[in-house]
């Protein structure tokens, strides 16, 4: 076996995928739901709330993107074992925490709707009472619940929900540095874990710019144009609802200190030698990154993409993913990088606030001293730092706790 195919082996046992929590895990598992819920498309794991016997007070919340199946222990762990026990504190007032998870959570929004559309109803079906929903999501998990509740409205479907959130939701996309879905197409021979990944449908729809190949030029996916087209042609938002917002990153304008065209990952194994990964770069300059896996090195450019890695917003360690992954294979395999920088900002706080597009000029922009009707949001709650991507935040737990629906 030579080098590469040794590579290949290791990456295929290990393999490369971007993730809002990338962090060592307890390894707990979750404890028995009261019900399972089979979904088209998806799984719903309900907890009934304190002293409920049956669905009473229902509050659903949708996962985010990564690649494969959405995973109760994962779940469970993020929602109730890190910063902030939310279900449990969300079972103490009385409500049933109802967790959507998805068969395959990089598959289109459109596909993933189905499963919460389908949760919707089964919860109005079992709910003894009458006290509306609460629907929302994490992350790409809030553009699942919105694209669904507002094309449920357009049909003339009664969902029966009172409060819409979104946590940490790219409402006007996602960022992934250049340098990072280059790398993953440039070793896709190699392991195309990564590569699928950056290349799934979810993907495509989020990002504000993509990727496709590592040779290609970054721009706007034609997936994510149809995604925004069939999104305002249901009406944009569900309108029946309250709409809350929660962004990870701060309000103010400060962004997170990481410099733009800076190197993230430089190679420094005898096989990646020449690699080197950068945040963006301000204009004029376009280089995103230098590669080299064992043959010649090979530049991508970017140019028309402003540097969003040290913006104001919910961040993300995927430099820091990559990295990891890369070290610990075996020291004679010559795939050893430095990572001076672990991560970037994942959803910048104007998107996840519904403020602005994705612009060099508007990135800094002092959210908290804007008109809140500049928002789509009817409300929103900026993190007084910036902070990971979906960190459940005593503060931010509180205020949407405290805006639960009658």
């Amino acid at each position: 076996m030579n080098n590469e195919q040794k590579i290949a082996s290791a990456l295929s046992a290990t393999p490369i995928a971007l993730s809002a929590d990338p962090g060592v895990k307890t390894g707990q598992a979750a404890p028995g739901p009261d019900e399972t819920w089979q979904l088209p498309g998806g799984t719903a794991w309900v907890y009934y709330g304190q002293n409920n016997q049956m669905l009473t007070r229902p509050v659903l919340l949708a996962d985010g993107f990564n690649s494969g199946p959405s995973k109760l222990d994962d779940l469970y762990e993020g929602l109730e074992r890190k910063a902030f026990p939310l279900i449990s504190s969300l079972r103490r007032r009385g409500r049933d925490v109802v967790i959507i998870g998805y068969d395959d959570r990089s598959a289109s929004i459109f596909t993933n709707a189905q499963a919460v559309t389908a949760a919707v109803f089964r919860a109005i079906a079992e709910r003894i009472g009458s006290t509306r929903l609460m629907v929302g999501g994490f992350s790409m998990g809030g553009l699942v619940t919105r694209y669904a509740l507002a094309r449920m409205e357009m049909q003339r479907m009664d969902h029966q929900t009172g409060v819409y959130f979104s946590w940490d939701t790219p409402h006007r996309g996602a960022y992934v540095p250049i340098s990072l879905q280059a790398f993953a197409h440039y070793i896709k021979d190699l392991d195309s874990a990564f590569s699928d990944q950056m290349n799934s449908p979810a993907a495509r729809q989020m990002l504000a710019w993509h990727l496709e190949a590592w040779d290609g030029v970054p721009g706007v996916d034609p997936l994510r144009t149809e995604f925004l087209q069939q999104l305002q042609q249901v009406g944009g938002w569900p309108r029946i609802p309250r709409l809350l917002g929660i962004a990870d990153g701060a309000g103010d304008g400060t962004g997170n200190g990481i410099a733009a065209g800076a190197t993230a990952v430089l190679g420094t194994g005898a096989t990646i030698s020449g690699t080197d990964l950068r945040t963006q770069p301000k204009a004029p300059d376009t280089l995103a990154a230098r590669l080299r896996v064992g043959g010649d090195v090979e530049e991508v450019h970017a140019p028309d993409v402003p540097p969003v890695d040290g913006a104001p917003g919910g961040t993300m360690n995927g430099f820091e993913v990559l990295a990891d992954v890369l070290n610990s294979l075996p020291a004679e395999y010559g795939m050893a990088v430095d990572n001076p920088i672990a991560g970037h900002c994942f959803v910048p706080s104007i998107s996840s606030t519904a403020i602005r597009d994705i612009t060099e000029k508007d990135l800094y922009l002092d959210i908290d001293s804007l008109s809140p009707d500049e928002s789509d949001l009817d409300d929103f709650l900026c993190a007084s730092t910036n902070g990971g991507h979906t960190e459940i935040t005593e503060e931010a737990a509180y205020w949407l706790i405290d805006r639960l629906p009658d």
